[in-house]
């Protein structure tokens, strides 16, 4: 049988066991690693390069020029140079080359470079200093810019690719050892092969002894048995009959044939062959179409394999690889096919499910192209093993012709549940829902544009969530245990020619100045749709506006795209002409715009290559923040090979960057249940390209982060004292691991670290328990790299959060808002774990406030103390509180956009610098974390009083609160611009896994977030209500509470005599002041100080006292004793608290009264409940007598009203007004934006309201007023206050008063100041802001 295994073999290297799309994408990748010679230092530096960022510089001259460092080899000190921010690098370079050579004419100034102290990556020479994002974080950390000077010869090009690597074999399977996979390891083809060899064995033996057959026929039998077992238990139809027919064919005579289909029934047998003989001819030929199969389902394609050529789509072509072909537009047939079986069934659905069904829909965009068909219900069968089998011819009633290139054909398996699994007989039980099992897609078309014939085997994807994987697989699910294939098996029609899909010609496409004008009603309706944010909420009758308009928008609203080919009203063969017609003839799209092109409701090739080719216009560094949603967009195409994975491959080939970040990106998506097997194959192509240099470094953080991960994952587990062991055994471990060789880090290729610094490493105590690691720098002129490690956290959301934050930082510092936003880097390097970036000299708000007790929260100084501490001189401090205020402002538009919730104070921190920022995103787009019975997150973002006291300079309302409204308006405003880029970067996101983030409900949130129907001035005033709310939300104050409080819990209470409630200035108990029998609530009082309130007398009467005492306490007292209590006990422990809810005015007589009761039954109930709450602290701090209380002994005064003041304080009038005058649709819109510096009499600052009349205005029709502010002489109102129905002519003759008057709750409201403006100074076609100085005009 020698000569037979090399048979055997051969059969197997053959093309129908051969992938064929897999070899074409890896001869299309050995293409385009020759079109990056090693050679080429422009395409193969060997070294990365410093990231550039675009951004408009503010500010004067002095914020232009910085001071830079620079190391050269030849002089022991460094140059130190003044130079201009805006200089390209190339100067810089030959500024420095001249400190150090006299001679210039012999030097070549271009084969210098900078490289960045410290980090291993070089600036751009052709780039300014100021646009690298290096030299932007040294100006806001004010560091010192160090370079050194290095001629390409010195540089290291230790990552260079080279000639071995330009020559070697394009293998995607042969770099991936270092990459988990989710499914099990297939049978290789030299696996394959070696069962063969043993079935041959088997069979030699059994036709060589006929006395023994029928025991040798079992063992031929059992060989088949295993062969199908290593093939995923797939049995196909004629295997089955083969296996049937030999058992049978044992027990003929040799004389004539068996009737079971014999090749020719009742005919004697030719040559006298035996039945045995002939049924294992049938059986070795199905046994082998098996294999093939298989092969090409499955398996890379053997190494020797030299790939066909591709068909011609042309029509002339009339073979696809020697086979007669025939174009899809002309196939009236109907699209049909059979489902066979589904093989490799887990045990436990046997028992658990009685009959199976599958959904099959034809898809195209994302919609069906026809309602789903479902097949019929069928149970488990057995032959070698258990199978589904249908055997069910499926027919789509729609012709081959009009299906779209890119159809896909999806299957969806459901299972219905055993009734009486649960031993019950109760018929009328509730009949469970079908569930849902798992679903496989597949395109229609191939690779070559074939239409689908012959067998197909597909791999099902089953859901993590679907109870029988859960169930298959008991240890915890984090340990990803490789799954097992199920595999459905589906026969398509076997015709005898290739049905080969042939676009229609192009349409020609008219000349946009041909195009007739539209009425300006409908050019308005037009604009108003193609300026939208996205599609949400667009109608039928938009969509259709849009395709009969559509030469129109390109020639006017080049953006609206994406939107007008969402409405084209077909995708068939026919539509296609028109389509690519105007697709060719459009503008060219700048990357924000083309990326949304490729999300899935786009599968069109044309398309998506289009947008390629837009795309392939940005820069790497552009490029590089957008790259996690280009590794989704992978998922939408079609096929292995598209325009997009040679783009992104050919932009790693040139840059180290892209494929470092290309690199963990694939490695984590190679984990999809449904796309891991394609991503794999880019991931296997990227690392044959890369060289092994860069692929040996690879390997190394890959290494490093499986060591890290197995120390975090047992540091987490170990408790108490334990961890310090844990955490020191594990480190010296990593350290081992350094001893031989130095590591870049995941977070960026240009960080590269020699060894730990063991005595700086530590853990933090949070739940994730995460490591604190300090790496000693590579380079000795570059600092310690701090970085944090966690396990058991998906790290993709933070990244995500992260990346959106970064993306809209770029926004603003291209048009020139500097916010200081702190940025960070974060990667997640497997499944729940990842590596985040630690921001040096920089603290968490609790452990600001805790310094400052556990109620710290509550306190209005904390954080300007600390900040003093680090800037002890009053210009360091204004510079500090000044990057406070800008970096705020930052975080509160971005986490109010993204929907950021669980915010608390040991997740937002604070630099020494001034600088804010959040860390820790586990919980966004709305989703935030219940409290008991409310939402945690109730304010719209985090701003609290002691916040507010830093942004002021002091407890008083200041211009510089001001200054933080307006540059929360702008930067909100910027964001809403760039609306339809978030709306799309997330989007793309949806298929990516996270829980949070999964469909378009989620979208919705920032949809509504970023209000993009609101004008500008809109927006701007409803951003200011929400900071307003947030101000006031007692909830944020509350939840850092909460927060201090269960941090607390977790380390043990405080010994020391902390105040438990914000009013009291001690803790007292019951021991201290004996036990209350009785309380209630006597009476209530108006109180004038600091506002108008009511305050409520509380009767106490204690055990052996005849004398009640009484104390005084408002609702919110009230409200903070229950929150603090449902801290400490389980709500059901406690009495319902009264709604704090009231519609109307708060503060008056009736609401009080009200109040009054509730407050009495609360008491009432709250005494009643068990002696640990009873006998509680915190009820006896509440009810013991303050300094407040003693003051108020006589319960019967009442204050009485002074007089009112006749006139403002002696007649003075100072301050400013800020207005926006503008004019639209016959409405004049004043928006009253700031004061500042108004009077204060007597040292009381005013309740400051605005008043304005349109004068001549005889019978006061046109008095408008604003809200009152409280306590300030520098209001904040962005506020509109709107005149409608005046024409232009009306308004030119009408004069603007406006005055300033403080509400005053004692006496008369008085005035502060007003102005007179007429109406016809102000150009009404554009808008007006400015400051107006507040006079002393006639009050009207």
């Amino acid at each position: 049988g020698k000569d037979k295994g090399l048979v055997k073999n051969a059969a197997l290297e053959e093309q129908d066991a051969q992938n064929l799309e897999v070899v074409s994408f890896c001869k299309d990748t050995a293409s385009l690693c020759s079109r990056f010679p090693h050679d080429d230092i422009t395409i193969n530096p060997g070294f990365v390069f410093s990231p550039v960022i675009a951004q408009r510089d503010g500010g004067g001259d002095n914020s232009h020029s910085v001071k830079v460092s620079i190391e050269i080899s030849e002089s022991q000190q460094p140059v130190t140079f003044t130079c201009d921010v805006s200089s390209p690098v190339e100067l810089l370079i030959s500024q420095t080359l001249c400190w150090v050579h006299d001679d210039l004419d012999k030097v070549d100034f271009s084969t210098y470079l900078l490289k960045v102290c410290g980090r291993e990556e070089v600036l751009q020479n052709k780039h300014s200093l100021g646009s690298h994002e290096y030299v932007q974080n040294c100006r806001k950390w004010e560091n010192e810019i160090t370079l050194q000077l290095l001629s390409h010869s010195t540089m290291r090009r230790d990552l260079a690719r080279s000639e071995e690597d330009d020559n070697s074999r394009i293998n995607l399977e042969k770099h991936l050892g270092q990459v988990e996979r989710p499914f099990k390891e297939n049978v290789t083809r030299q696996g394959l092969a070696d069962y063969l060899e043993g079935y041959h064995n088997q069979v030699n033996i059994c036709l060589q002894n006929e006395s023994t057959q029928y025991k040798t026929v079992d063992r031929v039998v059992q060989c088949v048995k295993n062969l199908c077992l290593a093939l995923d238990e797939v049995e196909t139809q004629a295997v089955t009959e083969a296996v049937k027919r030999l058992r049978h064919s044992v027990n003929l005579p040799r004389t004539h044939s068996p009737k079971l289909g014999s090749p020719s029934p009742g005919q004697p047998s030719i040559s006298g062959s035996s039945p045995v003989e002939e049924s294992i001819a049938l059986l070795t030929k199905a046994v082998y179409d098996l294999a093939k199969l298989y092969l090409r389902s499955f398996c890379p394609p053997s190494v020797s394999f030299d790939s066909p050529p591709l068909p011609q789509a042309a029509a002339e072509s009339e073979e696809v690889e020697g086979r007669s072909c025939k174009e899809a537009s002309g196939t009236t047939d109907h699209l049909q096919f059979t489902l066979f079986a589904l093989h490799g069934i887990p045990g436990n659905w046997v028992s658990s499910y009685e009959k199976y069904f599958l959904m099959c829909s034809l898809t195209h965009n994302g919609k069906n192209l026809f309602k789903p068909v479902h097949s019929k219900r069928v149970g488990t069968y057995k032959n070698f093993f258990y199978h589904i089998k249908w055997d069910e011819l499926i027919i789509f009633p729609i012709a081959v012709a009009v299906l779209p290139l890119e159809s896909v054909l999806s299957l969806t398996l459901f299972g219905v549940l055993n009734q009486n699994a649960n031993g019950s007989p109760d018929s009328n039980k509730q009949r469970k829902a079908p569930e849902f099992l798992g679903k496989v897609s597949m395109p229609l078309f191939d690779f070559r544009r074939v239409l689908a014939g012959g067998t197909r085997l597909l791999c099902l994807w089953t859901s993590p969530l679907g109870a029988p994987a859960a169930a298959a697989a008991p240890t915890s699910s984090r340990r990803r245990l490789p799954t097992e294939r199920i595999i459905l098996q589906v026969d398509f029609p076997n015709t005898a020619l290739d049905v080969l899909y042939v676009g229609p010609k192009q349409a020609p496409s008219p000349e946009p100045h041909t195009l007739e004008e539209l009425d300006p009603d409908l050019r308005r309706k037009l604009e108003k749709i193609c300026s939208r944010a996205s599609n949400f909420g667009l109608k039928r009758s938009d969509h259709q506006l849009l395709w009969d308009h559509r030469l129109h928008c390109r020639r006017d609203h080049p953006s609206s795209l994406p939107k007008v080919l969402a409405s084209a009203p077909s995708w068939d063969w026919a539509s296609m002409a028109h389509i690519h017609s105007l697709l060719h003839h459009w503008p060219t799209l700048p990357l924000v715009t083309a990326l949304e092109l490729l999300d899935s409701k786009f599968a069109d090739t044309e398309v998506r290559s289009v947008a390629v080719s837009w795309i392939e216009k940005s820069s790497d560094d552009e490029l590089a923040d957008y790259l996690p949603q280009l590794v989704q967009a992978l998922k939408f195409e079609c096929h292995l090979k598209n325009a997009l994975v040679m783009f992104l491959l050919s932009r790693a080939q040139g840059n180290i960057n892209i494929t470092h970040h290309l690199y963990w990106l694939l490695k984590d998506a190679v984990q999809d249940p449904a796309w891991g097997r394609r991503y794999e194959q880019v991931l296997g192509a990227l690392l044959c390209l890369c060289g092994s240099k860069l692929r040996a470094e690879l390997d190394k953080q890959t290494q490093l982060v499986n060591l890290l991960g197995v120390v975090a994952e047992r540091v987490r587990q170990a408790g108490g004292s334990a961890r310090q062991v844990a955490l020191q055994e594990g480190l010296e471990n990593v350290q081992n691991f350094f001893h031989r060789n130095s590591c870049r880090l995941p977070l960026s290729p240009s960080l590269v670290a020699k060894e730990l610094n063991i005595k700086a490493c530590s853990f933090f105590s949070s739940n994730a328990v995460p490591l604190k690691l300090a790496l000693i720098n590579a380079d000795p002129l570059g600092e310690e790299i701090n970085v944090m490690f966690k396990v058991g956290e998906d790290l993709r959301q933070d990244m995500l959060a992260l990346q959106m934050i970064r993306i809209m930082d770029r926004i603003w510092l291209q048009e020139g808002l500097d916010l200081r936003m702190v940025n960070f880097k974060c990667i997640s390097t497997d499944k729940d774990k990842g590596m985040v970036e630690l921001v040096p000299s920089s603290d968490t708000l609790r452990k600001i406030q805790v310094e400052y007790g556990v109620t710290g929260s509550f306190k209005d100084k904390p954080l300007a103390e600390w900040l003093r501490k680090y800037n002890p001189a009053e210009e360091e401090y204004e510079k500090a509180s000044e990057n406070f205020i800008y970096s705020c402002a930052g975080c509160c538009v971005a986490t109010y956009v993204l929907g950021i919730c669980d915010r608390h104070n040991d997740n937002i921190m604070l630099r020494s610098t001034g600088h804010m920022f959040h860390i820790d995103f586990g919980k966004f787009l709305g989703h935030a974390q219940m409290f008991g019975s409310f939402k945690r997150d109730r304010a719209p973002f985090v701003l609290t009083s002691d916040m507010a006291y830093v942004i002021n300079g002091g407890e008083r309302p200041t211009s510089r609160f001001q200054l933080f409204v307006d540059l929360c308006c702008q930067a909100y405003n910027l964001i809403r611009k760039n609306s339809g880029l978030f709306l799309n970067l997330l989007s793309l996101m949806t298929s990516s896994g996270l829980p949070e983030l999964s469909g378009s409900q989620d979208l919705k949130y920032v949809f509504d977030a970023l209000q993009p129907h609101n004008t500008d001035a809109e927006a701007t005033i409803f951003f200011t209500r929400l900071i307003e709310s947030s101000l006031g939300s007692i909830a944020t104050k509350f939840n850092f509470f909460i927060h201090n409080l269960a941090q607390l819990r977790f380390s043990g209470l405080p010994a020391n005599d902390e105040p438990i409630l914000s009013f009291s200035p001690k803790t007292y108990t019951l021991k201290q002041d004996g036990r209350i029998v009785h309380a209630s609530i006597f009476s209530f009082q108006k109180r004038y100080n600091p506002d108008k309130h009511y305050t409520y007398v509380v009767r106490v009467l204690r055990e052996g006292q005849n004398e009640p005492q009484f104390v005084f306490r408002t609702f919110d007292e009230f409200q903070e004793l229950h929150n603090k209590l449902t801290i400490l006990f389980p709500l059901w422990k406690l009495p319902g608290f009264p709604n704090k809810m009231v519609l109307g005015r708060t503060h008056i007589k009736e609401v009080a009264a009200k109040r009054k009761l509730e407050l009495n039954s609360y008491v009432h109930n709250l005494l009643r409940c068990s002696t640990e709450v009873t006998q509680c602290d915190l009820i006896y701090t509440f009810f013991h007598p303050i300094a407040r209380d003693e003051k108020t002994e006589d319960l019967e005064t009442t204050p009485r009203a002074p007089e009112p003041p006749l006139s403002p304080t002696s007649g003075r009038v100072e301050g400013e007004v800020k207005l926006s005058i503008s004019y639209r649709n016959s409405t004049l819109f004043i928006m009253v934006m700031h004061i500042k510096d108004l009077v204060s009499e007597e040292g009381a600052d005013p309740n400051p309201y605005v008043k304005t009349y349109l004068l001549p205005d005889p019978h006061k029709t046109s008095k408008r007023k604003t809200k009152i502010t409280r306590k300030t002489r520098n209001p904040t109102f962005n506020e509109m206050l709107v005149y409608s129905g005046y024409s232009k002519e009306t308004l030119g003759l009408r004069e603007l008063q406006l005055s300033v008057l403080s509400a005053e709750s004692l006496r008369e409201n008085y005035f502060l100041g007003g102005i007179r403006l007429r109406l016809k100074d102000f150009d009404l076609s554009k808008e007006t802001v400015k400051w107006y100085k507040l006079t002393t005009v006639p009050y009207f």
